[in-house]
């Protein structure tokens, strides 16, 4: 009877397993092509995902291809994608799978989809701009997906990565409940769609844009409960690849962030080699770079990659020391690193 239940139990899992995009071999060579209106990354599997640039008059100083974060879309970048313009850096946004206009939205693309299409993207970008330093940006989940894709082999050489507000939770900060949740729910309701509405997590203290945000049909509010437990493996991943990054990082995180807690973030900082930098914004939110004060870590970011080892114009480097030790765990008091990084 115990081995019939368990048949049966497993048959359930199996009829609902998570739905995930699928994932094709590679076809061609990847394209940033132009149609009337639209600009489109053509994949090395022949998909079609929608782009947005900024781009200067002339040959850029530097070129950022940004990943937008969970549920969100390549309008994302608009406000930072001025100011880089403005400062003679040319900004690539995408959307990526399952999200905002491109194929099959809010289903989960999976993680080999993803790291791929960034490939896809850098190399797309380079192509264009020859002999001009690339650097990748990823938000939140985006965040992720950089880490992810930077480890991956086969993955295009850039001159540094830029996390804003990375999804980078995983291993023992992660709570087994929480993990133990999303397995079952994703493999007996992977249609169940969340809101989050319960939760009342302020993302921003920009609250105009939250609004916009909320009347705007190509971001998802509803979500499936498969698609959340995909994020959890990319999180998990992206947390256990932060220190085989072998490029310049930057990462950025706000005092406010209610969405990804600060104690993993703090973990990873301090497992940052020393060519690496962090910045801690005691007025920013998780949607850093759109907060009211937004405009204060993406001038830190221009600063960063026109010169990796000086301070920040904002400071906020130097209010690193702070969040490491209210978070990192007591056992890791006496390797508490300083603000630039080292270990």
């Amino acid at each position: 009877m115990k081995r019939l239940l368990l048949s049966l139990c497993l048959l359930a899992c199996a009829a609902c397993s998570p739905r995930e995009q699928a994932y094709h071999p590679a076809s061609e060579t990847p394209v940033l092509s132009k149609k009337p209106m639209v600009q489109q990354l053509r994949t090395s599997d022949a998909t079609a995902l929608p782009v947005r640039s900024w781009v200067p008059a002339g040959k850029p100083k530097a070129v950022i291809v940004a990943l937008h974060g969970f549920n969100d879309y390549s309008s994302a970048f608009a406000s930072p994608g001025k100011y880089m313009r403005a400062h003679g850096i040319a900004l690539y946004a995408y959307d990526q799978r399952g999200f905002g206009h491109a194929p099959s939205p809010g289903i989960w693309p999976g993680e080999d989809n993803l790291t791929r299409d960034t490939a896809d993207m850098v190399q797309a970008v380079k192509a264009r701009n020859p002999g001009v330093p690339v650097y990748l940006m990823g938000e939140s989940m985006g965040g992720a997906v950089a880490v992810a894709s930077l480890v991956r082999p086969d993955f295009p050489q850039v001159n540094g990565a830029i996390l804003v507000a990375p999804a980078l939770w995983g291993g023992e900060s992660m709570n087994p409940l929480f993990r133990g949740t999303l397995w079952l729910g994703a493999h007996t309701l992977s249609d169940k769609i969340l809101t989050g509405e319960d939760l009342h997590i302020l993302a921003s203290d920009n609250i105009a844009m939250l609004r916009a945000l909320g009347d705007d049909p190509y971001f998802i509010k509803a979500t499936r409960i498969d698609a959340i437990y995909g994020l959890m493996h990319l999180m998990d991943k992206a947390y256990s690849d932060i220190d085989n990054i072998k490029v310049p990082v930057f990462l950025l995180y706000g005092e406010h962030d209610q969405v990804i807690p600060p104690s993993p973030i703090a973990q990873c900082i301090n497992r940052f080699s020393v060519m690496n930098k962090a910045a801690y914004y005691p007025l920013g939110y998780h949607m850093l770079l759109r907060d009211l004060h937004g405009d204060e870590p993406v001038r830190d970011i221009v600063a960063w990659i026109a010169d990796k080892r000086r301070p920040l114009p904002s400071g906020h480097d130097k209010d690193v020391q702070r969040l490491l030790s209210k978070f990192l765990p007591k056992t890791s008091a006496a390797i508490v690193c300083r603000p630039s990084g080292s270990r």
